[in-house]
C-alpha cells in the first residue's frame, strides 16, 4: 500500500477574528475552525454557470432591537451573530465585518430600522445593497433571523439579488425636506376638514357659499366669528369683492347655531392649521438654503421670466423654484407640460435625483417606475399586460403631472384625450405619464430641452400615421386608397 502524506498545515487568513463577539453580539450556528479563504468554486450541487460572485459578501436582517449579521463561515468562529441597535452596537458590527474582511452587504429594507446602519456602512466604503423583502421568501417553516440573515448572505454571494434603487446623500438630503414638506401640508388640509366640521355643526353653510374657507372672504369671516361677532349682515360684508355670491346670500348662510363647544373646535383647528402653514415656511426657508449647496450646472445663465398663467396656491414655495432646478440640472424642467408647477418638479427631482446611470435606458427607468405595460406571458401566449401595482412616489408624480394635461391645448394634452376616448382614463393616465417620464429621462441624461410642437402638429402627425396605416391595410387586400376632395356645403 502507498503510504499517505502527512496533512499540510494551512497558514491561517489574515483576515480572521481572533473569534471573540464585540460587546452587544450573539454568536450562533456551530463553530467551525478557520480555514483559508480560496479562489470561488461553486457550491457542491450547483450548476457549472452558477459562480461565487461576491466573495466577501454578508448578509444582515433588520429589526427594531436587533440586526443578525451572517459572514461566510470561513471568516469566523461564530458566522451568525445579533448585534443591538444602539449606536455603540452598530460601530461594533462595522468594526466586526472589518475585521472579516467583508468589502459587500446585503441587506432587508425593513421600515426605516436599516437606514441608520446602511448610512455608517456606507461612510465605512462597504458596498451596501439595500433588498425587498418580497425577493428574500425563504421555505414554509423556516422562517427564523439567522436562517434570513444566512439567505441573504448565501444570495448575494452569487449574485442572485438587485438592490433597491437610493440616491446620493445629497439627494436624501433634498428628499427627506420634501417629504417632512409633504407630510406638514398634508396636516394641515386634515385640519381644514376639521373647521369645515365644526361651520356645519353649526349649521353655518359656508362651504356652500365659498370655495375655499382658508381663502380672503373666509378667513376674515371665520376670524369674526371667533371674535365674537354673530350678525350675519356683518359678517357677509367681510367679502371680497371678487366673491361669486353676494352678500344676501352669504347671510342666508352665515345664520348658524353658535355652540360654545363648535366654536372651541373651529377656534382650535384654525390655530393649528396656521401653525403647520408656520412650520411649512420656516422649513422653505432651510429648504432655499439648502438647494444653494447644489453644483451650478447653469453655467451662469438665467432664465427669462415667463408670464404667470395662473395664481400660486397657498401651499407652493414662495421662491423661484424654477431658477434652482435649471441651476441643479442644466435644464428647464418647467417647460414640460404638466410640470408647470415648480414644486412638482422638485418633488420629483427629490425621488429620482439627477444621475440618471441606474437605468441604462430610458425603458429601465419606466419599467422602475412601474409605468410601461406587463409581460406576463406563458406558452408563448400574452395573458395579461397590466401594469404592476407599486407604491413610487416618483410615479405618482408623474402620474399628478399627467392629468394636469385632461384640458392642455398642446401635443402631449391631444395624446392624453385620445387614449381617453379609445381606453378609457385610466390606461390614458399610465400612458401618458410613461411618456412623461421618457421626457424627463432624457432631458436629465443628454440635456435635451423640451419643445412643444402643438396640438395642430401632433393631429397632423397622428393623421398622416393613419393614411399610412390604412394605405398599407388596403393594399394587403387588393385595394387602392385614393384621395377624395370634400366640397363644404354652401351656408344658407
Amino acid at each position: 500500500m502507498a503510504r499517505r502524506s502527512p496533512r499540510r498545515k494551512q497558514p491561517p487568513s489574515a483576515s480572521a477574528p481572533s473569534g471573540q463577539a464585540p460587546a452587544g453580539a450573539t454568536g450562533f450556528g456551530k463553530k467551525r475552525p478557520q480555514r483559508r479563504v480560496g479562489h470561488a468554486v461553486p457550491a457542491p450541487g450547483l450548476p457549472k454557470s452558477l459562480q461565487q460572485v461576491h466573495l466577501n459578501a454578508a448578509g444582515i436582517d433588520c429589526g427594531a432591537t436587533e440586526h443578525f449579521v451572517a459572514v461566510p463561515e470561513d471568516r469566523d468562529l461564530q458566522p451568525v451573530r445579533a448585534f443591538s441597535t444602539f449606536t455603540a452596537h452598530l460601530i461594533a458590527l462595522a468594526d466586526w465585518l472589518e475585521q472579516c474582511g467583508i468589502d459587500t452587504v446585503a441587506m432587508e429594507s425593513t421600515g426605516v430600522y436599516w437606514i441608520p446602519l446602511y448610512e455608517l456602512l456606507e461612510a465605512r466604503g462597504c458596498a451596501v445593497k439595500l433588498v425587498e423583502p418580497g425577493k428574500l421568501k425563504m421555505i414554509a417553516g423556516r422562517k427564523t433571523e439567522v436562517l434570513d440573515c444566512q439567505w441573504i448572505q448565501q444570495l448575494h454571494t452569487f449574485g442572485l439579488l438587485s438592490g433597491s434603487f437610493r440616491p446620493d446623500d445629497q439627494i436624501c438630503v433634498l428628499r427627506s425636506y420634501m417629504r417632512q414638506r409633504d407630510m406638514l401640508v398634508r396636516y394641515a388640509a386634515q385640519h381644514i376638514q376639521h373647521m369645515q366640521k365644526a361651520l356645519e355643526q353649526m349649521n353655518v353653510k359656508l362651504v356652500e357659499v365659498i370655495d375655499d374657507i382658508t381663502g380672503v372672504t373666509g378667513t376674515r369671516i371665520i376670524e369674526a366669528i371667533l371674535a365674537g361677532e354673530r350678525d350675519p349682515q356683518k359678517l357677509a360684508r367681510l367679502r371680497h369683492e371678487r366673491c361669486q355670491h353676494d352678500a344676501e346670500t352669504i347671510a342666508l348662510a352665515l345664520q348658524g347655531n353658535w355652540r360654545e363647544e363648535h366654536l372651541c373646535a373651529l377656534q382650535q383647528a384654525l390655530e393649528l392649521y396656521r401653525f403647520y402653514h408656520h412650520t411649512r415656511d420656516e422649513l422653505d426657508q432651510r429648504l432655499e438654503a439648502y438647494l444653494l449647496t447644489f453644483e451650478d450646472k447653469s453655467q451662469d445663465e438665467v432664465l427669462e421670466p415667463r408670464p404667470r398663467q395662473r395664481k400660486l396656491s397657498n401651499n407652493e414655495p414662495r421662491f423661484d423654484v424654477r431658477q434652482y432646478l435649471f441651476q441643479m440640472t442644466g435644464v428647464d424642467l418647467m417647460t414640460i407640460d404638466g410640470f408647470r408647477t415648480g414644486y412638482l418638479a422638485l418633488d420629483l427631482l427629490a425621488e429620482i435625483g439627477m444621475d440618471m446611470a441606474p437605468w441604462p435606458t430610458e425603458k429601465h427607468f419606466c419599467s422602475w417606475l412601474c409605468l410601461c405595460p406587463g409581460n406576463k406571458k406563458t406558452g408563448g401566449r400574452l395573458i395579461s399586460g397590466r401594469t404592476r401595482k407599486n407604491a413610487s412616489r416618483a410615479a405618482r408624480i408623474f402620474r399628478l403631472a399627467a392629468y394636469a394635461l385632461a384640458r392642455s391645448q398642446t401635443a402631449l394634452g391631444a395624446f392624453y384625450r385620445r387614449l381617453k376616448a379609445r381606453l378609457g382614463p385610466a390606461k390614458a393616465l399610465t400612458a401618458t405619464a410613461h411618456k412623461l417620464a421618457q421626457i424627463v429621462y432624457s432631458m436629465l441624461k443628454y440635456g435635451k430641452a423640451y419643445v412643444d410642437r402643438g396640438v395642430e402638429y401632433y393631429e397632423q402627425q397622428y393623421r398622416a400615421r393613419m393614411i399610412k396605416n390604412l394605405t398599407r391595410r388596403a393594399k394587403q387586400l387588393g385595394f387602392e386608397l385614393v384621395p377624395v376632395t370634400v366640397t363644404p356645403a354652401p351656408a344658407q
